[in-house]
């Protein structure tokens, strides 16, 4: 295990040296959501100088850059004469660039001024394939194609992958992210992050790899430490979709869409939703429906302690997104998709690596965390549509 931290302005050039006496490192990568990771070490002079507002971290594993952003707390320091009566310790906060696209809404005429956006008016792409949804998106909110402003520092989006299908999407002053979750999910289950390349970064899509028969994770292999499973009923199999009500008018579109397969197999379970288009003329009710219906397909979460062998190594021989499998002491053996790899590493003890596997509900986050993140999306989605 090689770990080194590096520190840089937003200009991604190096404050400093490596990061030097670190006692811990935490850092979780996540599919398609902004990552987080801490680092706790002696708040030196050599250490505070660099740790400025603005800055970034940079975490490196064995050469490879594992997960790089801006420091959200820069310095949570914290010195006691009983406890530790040198320099103090200092934690740092910190993320990937994808927290940077976080901070965005889609604005529905991009190319405008803020105060130039009409109070009727929406950002729509009809039948399009979602990498190339995704990708207009982030550069006319964001990236190179976006207003003087609002555009971020040394960013720009990387060549197209061609994966994807296509779908709908009518946005207004959403949260970026959510509507790009939200396209990937319907548009071919893709995914999207942020790299780090020299002075840049970039912003991409791909389309996540079946590594079942390669990616194993078992005890007979060794590189199963521990797991939890848990299957649940989905939280719906029909999700009745609504357009919006028109003043004076006595006609509305429904659309319903539904998981055969999963009723017969639980039961029905209905969801109603405001699909936030008058029609569905250009898919966007559908696409709304079938949103919904893949984020409450019955969740499969697996949690799992693993340790990399050298056939099979997180980040190299298996990535987020990814499909993997693994066998449960019983006989059981579940594939599913990589949700989140988190990785936890000392000088003394060494490295961990945990992996979240499972449906889009399997996540590391409490129940009420989640409930909230959910209702959180839908007011969003509601105070646009007045």
């Amino acid at each position: 295990m090689t770990i080194q931290m590096l520190i840089t302005d937003k200009n991604l050039a190096v404050q400093g040296d490596p990061l030097a006496g670190w006692t811990s490192v935490d850092a979780t990568t996540k599919f398609n959501e902004p990552a987080s990771g801490t680092v706790t070490l002696p708040a030196t002079p050599e250490v505070m100088e660099q740790l400025q507002p603005g800055n970034r971290l940079t975490l490196i594993r064995d050469k490879q850059i594992w997960m790089a952003g801006p420091m959200e707390i820069p310095t949570d320091y914290s010195w006691s004469v009983a406890q530790d009566p040198g320099v103090g310790t200092v934690t740092v906060s910190f993320s990937d660039d994808l927290a940077v696209l976080a901070g965005y809404i889609t604005w529905p005429e991009p190319a405008s001024a803020w105060t130039g956006q009409h109070g009727n008016t929406w950002r729509q792409i009809n039948t399009t394939n979602s990498e190339t949804i995704i990708r207009t998106l982030v550069n006319e909110n964001c990236g190179p194609g976006a207003l003087a402003a609002r555009r971020i520092p040394n960013f720009s989006v990387d060549t197209a992958a061609g994966v994807g299908t296509a779908t709908t999407v009518r946005t207004r002053f959403e949260p970026l992210l959510e509507v790009a979750r939200r396209v990937a999910i319907d548009g071919g289950g893709i995914g999207f992050r942020t790299q780090q390349t020299g002075t840049a970064i970039r912003f991409g899509c791909y389309a996540p790899a079946d590594r079942t028969g390669t990616a194993r994770f078992s005890l007979g292999l060794g590189n199963l430490r521990s797991l939890s499973f848990k299957a649940s009923a989905p939280a719906a199999t029909h999700v009745l979709v609504a357009g919006t009500e028109t003043e004076g008018s006595t006609t509305r579109t429904f659309v319903e869409r539904g998981a055969p397969a999963a009723a017969a197999l639980w039961w029905r379970t209905e969801a109603y939703l405001d699909g936030g288009a008058d029609t569905d003329a250009n898919g966007e009710l559908t696409a709304a429906g079938n949103a919904e219906l893949a984020e409450g397909a019955a969740p499969v979460e697996l949690a799992t302690a693993t340790v990399d062998t050298p056939d099979l190594r997180a980040g190299i021989d298996y990535d987020l997104g990814d499909r993997v499998t693994v066998a449960l002491p019983h006989g059981l053996e579940v594939t599913d998709v990589v949700r989140s790899i988190h990785l936890q590493a000392t000088p003394t003890s060494g490295e961990y690596v945990t992996a979240v596997v499972g449906s889009p509900a399997a996540t590391s986050d409490p129940q009420m965390v989640r409930l909230v993140r959910t209702l959180t999306r839908r007011l969003a989605a509601l105070e646009t549509r007045r």
